[in-house]
């Protein structure tokens, strides 16, 4: 038995009720087996031939979203679960990349056959809700159990360069070693240079679920090494071993740390693992994987940060907060600073200050200027900035003290 919400149960009987059999597949068995709790479900729908007949059985349960049409999918957001509902399914390769297949949807395929279009046989397991049978035709459950990750079919999975970076996720987070023939597999893949076929946001994807979802995302790094991915990652091919592992260890530092905002976590560990590339070398590898421009922003500034711990003032912290949030700093600090008294002392001073997250919130702004009888001006800016910086030094800290203070100002001009 597969425990699965029992609020899908309403969805199951209407399908039952037009002679539609329905299987659980994919991510969602394999994580039950793993005791891992998880909202997504993909629901593989047997008995049916058009994806049209399943929009009409479902739209009384909610909004479906058929962005993933031509691809035999749509989705459902129900009762806080994301349901993935799908056809079974052939994948034929027609051309090169992650997209390059044509996909015929087959209403009266077997199971089998429309699993063996899957990657791993830990993924191609299937759960039939109405029969309450677990489907397993390549071994997944015994793979899972001796901690191997195997291809499903290996002339299969070498048709999808996707798939080599999705082996080293799922190796990584599952704590499973590669069986010899897809070790070989993923190698070939990348000795033919395939990973160039994949567009950046896919990359970057799995680059994240690495680091998100692995509590040792370190292990798939050092599983990309094996495999030969420095010669697509080649900015790492220059890293000594010694200063491989640093960075590494410095990664697995910061996963301890439980950091819940993803964003701030990438951006971190993005950071941590170009720390000893060059300016060049940071700029190519961070282009390789991402347009985001925030995060390669954020990245630099981690780098090129210089602040004093010995010796810092609260002007210091204020304008530290000005450059970068103080937090996220911090935490890159503690992983490549011996300095953890100071970094605290650093944290517990911006918080009480204010400026944990943000820059101080200027008490003067251009209409106090206005209202004080001045006009328009470029002279504005100097201003503007002029009394900023007196704010950061502490000469006023209230309105009506900074009205006091830019009053006398105005009367130097």
């Amino acid at each position: 038995m597969i425990k699965y919400p029992k609020s899908l149960d309403t969805i199951f009987h209407k399908l039952y009720k037009n002679n539609i059999t329905p299987v659980i597949v994919g991510g969602y068995i394999r994580d039950n087996f793993l005791h891992v709790s998880t909202n997504d479900i993909d629901i593989e729908l047997y008995g049916v031939a058009s994806l049209d007949t399943i929009e009409k059985i479902l739209k009384e349960f909610g909004n479906v979203n058929s962005v993933g049409k031509s691809f035999g999918v749509c989705k459902l957001s129900y009762k806080g679960l994301d349901l993935d509902f799908s056809l079974p399914r052939k994948d034929n390769k027609i051309a090169s990349g992650h997209q390059g297949f044509n996909i015929s949807l087959i209403a009266n395929l077997d199971f089998k056959t429309a699993a063996s279009r899957r990657d791993f046989t830990i993924n191609a397991i299937g759960y039939d809700v109405k029969n309450k049978k677990i489907l397993d035709p390549f071994d997944g459950r015994k793979d899972l159990h001796n901690k191997i990750l195997k291809a499903v079919d290996n002339k299969k999975f070498g048709e999808d360069p996707l798939r080599v970076l999705r082996a080293v996720v799922f190796a990584s987070r599952f704590d499973l070693v590669l069986d010899k023939s897809l070790e070989l597999t993923c190698k070939k893949m990348i000795q033919n240079r395939l990973l160039d076929e994949l567009p950046k946001e896919r990359i970057f994807q799995e680059i994240k679920k690495l680091l998100l979802k692995s509590d040792k995302p370190s292990s798939g790094f050092y599983l990309l090494k094996k495999l030969g991915g420095f010669s697509f990652f080649q900015e790492f091919d220059t890293l000594s071993n010694t200063a491989y592992k640093e960075i590494l260890d410095a990664l697995q530092k910061l996963k301890n740390f439980h950091i819940t905002n993803e964003k701030e976590f990438v951006t971190l560990a993005l950071a941590l693992l170009t720390s000893k590339f060059s300016q060049t070398q940071t700029q190519t590898f961070l282009k390789r994987i991402t347009n985001e421009k925030t995060v390669i922003e954020k990245v630099f500034t981690l780098h090129q940060l210089e602040f004093n711990l010995n010796n810092f003032s609260n002007y210091d912290i204020y304008q530290l907060a000005t450059k970068i949030d103080i937090e996220l700093y911090c935490y890159y600090l503690h992983v490549t600073d011996t300095q953890q008294e100071k970094i605290d002392s650093l944290y517990k001073q911006a918080k009480k200050l204010g400026v944990l997250h943000k820059a101080l919130v200027p008490l003067i702004g251009g209409k106090d200027l206005i209202e004080l009888g001045l006009e328009p001006s470029q002279e504005f800016s100097n201003i503007l900035s002029n009394a900023y910086e007196a704010q950061m030094q502490d000469t006023f800290k209230d309105k009506q003290a900074a009205i006091t203070w830019l009053k006398k100002q105005l009367l130097q001009f």
